[in-house]
């Protein structure tokens, strides 16, 4: 028996753990396991294992990690939502954050080779270019 899907009517269950959140979420999709999760997220098993076991607090998770399990529960047909799993790990819910974003564009872009960063200055001023034309 395939289970269905959370519908996205339903309502977001209150005082809901990340652990609790994240076991009901594979519930839904018995085929998968934490390990599915842990891999398609790009989180190390014995973290994610940790948040379930509730031997690692959650407090201070990389959102980018939060929003990638989303990601990965809605590949598989599992309807959630980040504000679920931010307020889960008691996290604030972030908005559209103008700080989060220019946070997430430094962290990739110190990560890049230095020519890898000047042909992104390239690309982002023509895209300012761009949308001044526009």
């Amino acid at each position: 028996m395939t289970h269905q899907p959370t519908p996205p009517h339903e309502p977001a269950h209150q005082d809901e753990d990340l652990a609790r959140l994240l076991e009901r979420l594979l519930s839904a999709v018995p085929d998968r396991t934490q390990k599915d999760l842990a891999l398609e997220a790009g989180i190390p098993y014995p973290t994610l294992n940790a948040w379930m076991n509730r031997t690692r607090g959650t407090s201070r998770i990389d959102p980018e990690k939060l929003r990638s399990m989303v990601e990965v529960f809605r590949s598989w047909g599992v309807h959630t939502t980040p504000r679920e799993f931010f307020a889960a790990a008691g996290r604030p819910v972030p908005g559209p954050s103008a700080d989060e974003r220019e946070a997430r564009l430094l962290k990739l872009y110190r990560q890049l080779p230095e020519a890898r960063q000047r042909a992104l200055i390239k690309d982002a001023e023509a895209m300012l270019q761009v949308s001044r034309i526009t």
